[in-house]
């Protein structure tokens, strides 16, 4: 059977049975277990004191969103109609009733503040018209997002609520494989269920193990704690009720829980919520390389001297951290600021502590003797400055709704008017006054707000060469056009 890897991804409505495990020796919770590296013994009251003080500081969150039905000539993508006509004809019908938001998804977070920061998973909240957060007391408020950053899978939402309860930040670098953790979430819609577990491992990447494609930054802690569909985003704490990482992916064959779940480690959770609180973005650094892994039949291959374990520099971008400091081809990284670099897993994780403008440690080997050099990390851009979080000022455009007698007229479900143009990347694009967006980037739009969150999505993204906003519409007059609207200059 292939197999796959499937993401703890967010679920409307109860699927299939919850998996819990359970000791065939019902005595085991009442047994001691050394607690690794700890110098001391564990008993059940320590489970139950850290499940008991983490419980109320994970909320569920639920993603709702307008459904696309597909029905009649509404919902025709327009490059499909572009490229192949209307299936429908030309003939005029009356629009049908606009659809009603439908829950999408189901999910966990975790309460960082108590004034309502609450972390989860970008895929939890991504798409979503409007979030619903239910904390453990049953309280329902609605929740805000603050920022999103699809490269580690984190964002930052926020409540309206005083005096919630914290789970404390913990420190995933103290983390031993073999140590107790406890992972708490909603699988399947059932609130506030506690499992347990070991750490498995650590820096662990899950595309290098399974061939999948990459998700991104990928540093995961693995675990064997139950995690399953509506887990994502819930925390993953140790024995003294501390976070040590969010909740994100499982590995399996059938789609349920298996054996293997993974959490983002806090070490990164604390620079991207960090981020996305502070600037609305996070300031991600570059070293400027591309790398591959140390493998016994590389080393054969090339005949490298030195380690057996570590980064190979395979080439080095101009205008880069790496070339200033000078970084050479066939170099062999083997620690950031002390920290092995042994795959990159571990290479991802060191670097995604900084932000550009700090200056790291870098220690090499060329031509097997070992070596140390600093390099001053950089933006995608070449730059050490920060990064703003886009506002939308920049597009010089003013957006609104298309109003049903128009929709009516050109036979169209709905679409995004561009109201007014003034200096700014719409100007410069061609983009006209009454301009109707219906697409952006292959994905249908209806209101300012859903090109909003895609166009934040895309502005944010990490590749400036994949900072494009493709628009696709029509003008009153029914000619259709399309447009390509450059984000990085």
């Amino acid at each position: 059977m292939k197999r796959i890897v499937t993401i703890a991804l967010a679920i409307g409505m109860l699927v299939g049975a919850c998996s819990a495990k359970q000791s065939s020796d019902s005595s085991i919770s009442r047994t001691d277990v050394p607690t690794v590296g700890s110098g001391r013994s564990i008993s059940q009251d320590d489970f139950v004191r850290a499940a008991e003080e983490t419980v109320n500081g994970v909320v569920s969150v639920k993603s709702y969103a307008t459904p696309q039905s597909g029905r009649g000539g509404y919902d025709i993508d327009p490059f499909y109609e572009f490229f192949f006509g209307n299936p429908y004809g030309n003939r005029r019908e009356e629009p049908r009733e606009q659809p009603k938001q439908r829950q999408r998804g189901l999910g966990s977070g975790v309460i960082i503040s108590k004034d309502g920061y609450i972390v989860t998973n970008n895929h939890v909240i991504a798409d979503a018209e409007r979030l619903e957060v239910t904390l453990n007391d049953n309280r329902n408020f609605e929740a805000t997002v603050i920022g999103a950053d699809p490269t580690t899978d984190l964002a930052l939402i926020k409540i309206d609520a005083p005096d919630l309860h914290v789970i404390p930040m913990g420190d995933s670098e103290n983390l031993h494989v073999g140590e107790w953790v406890l992972a708490v979430g909603n699988p399947f819609g059932f609130t506030s269920t506690v499992t347990s577990g070991i750490i498995s491992a650590k820096a662990r990447n899950i595309s290098n193990m399974t061939g999948a494609p990459s998700q991104g930054i990928e540093s995961y802690i693995q675990t064997d704690a139950a995690v399953n569909q509506g887990n994502s985003g819930g925390a993953l704490v140790n024995l003294a009720g501390e976070l040590v990482g969010i909740n994100t992916a499982i590995y399996s064959q059938t789609g349920a829980y298996a054996g293997c779940s993974f959490a983002i480690p806090t070490s990164i959770v604390q620079k991207v919520v960090g981020d996305l609180r502070n600037y609305g973005t996070v300031q991600r650094a570059f070293l400027g390389i591309r790398f591959r892994e140390l493998t016994p039949e590389f080393i054969a291959e090339e005949k490298l001297q030195g380690p057996t374990a570590g980064i190979y520099v395979a080439s080095v971008e101009e205008r880069s951290a790496a070339l200033e400091a000078g970084l050479l081809e066939g170099d062999i990284i083997v620690a950031i600021n002390g920290r092995p670099t042994r795959s990159t897993a571990e290479m991802q994780e060191a670097i995604t502590r900084f932000s550009p403008g700090d200056t790291i440690e870098i220690e090499y080997y060329r031509d097997g003797k070992r070596q140390n050099t600093q390099a001053k990390l950089r933006n995608s851009r070449g730059e050490t400055g920060i990064t703003k979080a886009s506002d939308g000022n920049e597009l010089g455009a003013t957006l609104k709704s298309l109003d049903k007698d128009t929709a009516r007229r050109l036979q169209i479900r709905g679409g995004v008017v561009v109201e007014k143009v003034g200096d700014g990347r719409f100007h410069k694009a061609g983009i006209r006054k009454d301009f109707i967006i219906l697409g952006v980037n292959g994905k249908r739009v209806s209101t300012p707000d859903e090109f909003n969150a895609i166009y934040k999505s895309i502005a944010s993204s990490d590749a400036g060469q994949d900072k494009v906003l493709f628009l696709s519409g029509i003008y009153p007059s029914g000619k259709t056009a399309y447009y390509a609207v450059p984000l990085d200059d």
